[in-house]
């Protein structure tokens, strides 16, 4: 095991492909989450109904993001992951800045359009995390991946709190997707000093080894089953943000408050997610096992969601603390991608790594889905535990079986 000194660690941590993939996950976050925060202006703004056409717009991005997932993973793979960087930021950019034009656009089947520019939006939005972590743990040394990928996630994910910040501030929402489009415009230029990472350079070099072939992941049946747990261990994330906080307006009536306010809730869930991603890697490095990690952090998520939905929460500000305490918990985000990332060899790192953390935004729909049947006949409080019970079961069991990768080398390929 290499020793490095102070100097040396934060050479590599604050490294420039670090600080980009950073900020780039930064402008990410601000937009992935912008339309949650927006939700209810944007939709009354646009004569739209909340509930049927705000589901079928965040369906689409997150569809979006699903399909986004495979292209970009793929061509990752295939031409580098700098190539992801720059191409994904250009497309979701352009997407959210004609979100912000939305008021101006014919007025009929407004819903449709919204919902096909948040496809779009989506599918550039895919590219981003999976590439900058694959291109951030191939360029570290492996004694300081952990650090250097929480690092990143934790800055990434404040990006959230500016997005709510932004819409308070502006008091229009088209302004929120302006600022969002022209921040990643912007990182374009910042980009330029990247270079590529040195492992990849090296298998492009080999002709007979093959590349951002998606179906290798499901052609073997351990490679498979370990891509499965990579996606079952994120799932506890996006129930917490995607019920629990973009949805907390429906949880006020149940809980006796008078009302919840979406993007609220979805800030206090990120702040608590950027403050646990920097420890997660903090205590992955102490424990020296990423298993281990993310499992306290489960076990420490699910005490702060049974406080919430049966501890008696009784006040609006009571709702968004345990949101922040459900944040803080599933902080592992960045220890679940950068598990996915080192599972797989250099050849499908960036098809893995980038489609495992959009696959589980991809089963939002599905979640959403059965929260929205089983509330009918059993209530919010109900149907809500119902679908946590299950995430919660399939991601511990996943986490405690999947091959420990602290200190792996990943100079390897499928």
């Amino acid at each position: 095991m290499n020793s490095f000194t102070t100097s040396q660690k934060l050479k590599h941590l604050f490294s420039l492909p670090v600080i980009v993939a950073a900020l780039g996950y930064f402008v990410d976050i601000y937009d992935l989450l912008l339309f949650g925060i927006v939700r209810i202006p944007s939709l009354e703004s646009l004569g739209l109904n909340i509930d049927k056409s705000g589901s079928m717009i965040l369906n689409a991005q997150m569809f979006g993001l699903l399909i986004g997932g495979i292209i970009w993973g793929v061509f990752g793979d295939k031409k580098g992951r700098l190539s992801v960087l720059f191409g994904s930021i250009l497309v979701y950019s352009l997407a959210n800045i004609a979100c912000g034009f939305l008021p101006y656009f014919p007025q009929e089947n407004i819903d449709i359009t919204y919902a096909l520019i948040r496809f779009i939006a989506g599918i550039g939005l895919a590219g981003e995390l999976g590439a900058g972590i694959t291109l951030v743990s191939e360029s570290l040394p492996k004694e300081l991946r952990a650090i250097g990928t929480s690092i990143v996630a934790g800055f990434g994910l404040l990006g959230a709190v500016v997005a709510q910040l932004t819409v308070q501030l502006a008091e229009n929402w088209t302004i929120a997707y302006f600022v969002g489009g022209g921040l990643g415009l912007l990182l374009l230029f910042l980009r330029l000093g990247v270079v590529e990472s040195g492992m990849f350079k090296e298998i492009k070099k080999s002709e007979h080894i093959q590349k951002g072939n998606f179906f290798y992941l499901f052609t073997n049946f351990n490679r498979f089953i370990k891509y499965l747990k990579c996606i079952a261990i994120g799932l506890p994330t996006w129930f917490c943000v995607g019920i629990l906080a973009v949805m907390g307006n429906q949880f006020a009536s149940a809980f006796g408050i008078e009302s919840i306010n979406p993007g609220k809730a979805i800030m206090w869930t990120y702040i608590g997610i950027s403050v646990g991603d920097f420890a997660s890697g903090f205590i992955s490095h102490w424990l020296h096992s990423r298993k281990k990690a993310i499992f306290y952090m489960m076990l420490f998520t699910i005490i702060g969601v049974c406080l919430m939905l049966f501890g008696g929460t009784k006040t609006e500000n009571m709702y968004y603390f345990y949101c922040a305490w459900l944040g803080l918990g599933t902080g592992y985000w960045a220890m679940f991608v950068t598990v996915g990332a080192e599972q797989f060899g250099t050849n499908i790192r960036s098809t893995a790594a980038t489609t495992i953390p959009n696959m589980v935004r991809g089963l939002l729909p599905l979640m959403l889905f059965s929260f929205d049947s089983l509330k009918i006949n059993n209530g919010v409080i109900t149907a809500a535990s119902i679908v946590g019970f299950v995430v919660f079961a399939l991601g511990i069991y996943s986490a405690l079986t999947i091959p420990e990768t602290h200190n792996t080398d990943l100079d390897f390929t499928e």
